[in-house]
This record gives structure tokens, sequence and C-alpha cells, in this order.
């Protein structure tokens, strides 16, 4: 079965950069659609950034321009870029997957698949 791990959460000062990475593992045919989610402490899981199984990418309006999401499909790693960093970015950062692809990438209960998550703290 597909699983998820994400590594590279950590802390950091505010305008600095931090990259996190999500290994996939458990399939190998159809590529699934893949996305970088984020849950500050007592609020809602929300969309950062997601990248279509033919490589199209989109991310949230309030990280456009500061976060990047990359894929190794070679690898199967996926990669969330984060630069300028603010405290509002402050939040536990989960890696999802999805064969739902489509324009309403950020809506949660379309990902079947979830890591871990890396929590990620900007001071």
């Amino acid at each position: 079965h597909v699983q998820l791990v994400e590594s590279g959460g950590g802390s950091v000062q505010a305008g600095g950069s931090l990259r996190l990475s999500c290994k996939s593992t458990g399939w190998t045919q159809t590529r699934l659609c893949m996305a970088w989610f984020r849950q500050p402490a007592g609020k809602e899981r929300g969309g950062v950034a997601y990248i279509d199984s033919d490589g199209t990418t989109e991310v949230a309006e309030s990280v456009k321009g500061r976060f990047t999401i990359s894929e190794d499909s070679g690898i199967n790693t996926l990669a969330l870029q984060m630069t300028s960093l603010e405290v509002e970015d402050t939040a536990m950062y989960y890696c999802a997957a999805t064969w739902h692809c489509g324009r309403r990438w950020f809506v949660a209960s379309l990902y079947s698949y979830w890591g871990q998550g890396t929590q990620v703290t900007v001071s």
C-alpha cells in the first residue's frame, strides 16, 4: 500500500528557508497527484502546493513566490522548498497523495494517503 514519509522540518528564524521532502512507496505504474498541506495549531488543514501527474503545479496565494513544489519521479520524492519564511507559516506540514487530480487540489478530503507530518516553526 502507499506510504508517505516526510522529513526536513525544524525551527528557523523569519526570513529563513527550509526544504521539506516526502518519500513515497507502494505504487509503481499510475502516478498519483501530490500535494503539501499544513495545519497550524488549533486551525484547519489547508492546501499549500500541488503537483499534477503531468507536472503542472499550483500554490496557495499565501505562499506564492515563496514556496516551490517539485517532484523527482525517479526516486518517488516530493519536495517543498520554502523561502522567506514568516511566523504565519508555522504549522505541521503534511504530504498527501490522491487519484482525484484536478482543480480542487486544496480539498483535503479528496486525498487518500497522508504522511505523518513534519513540524515547521518560524520565530
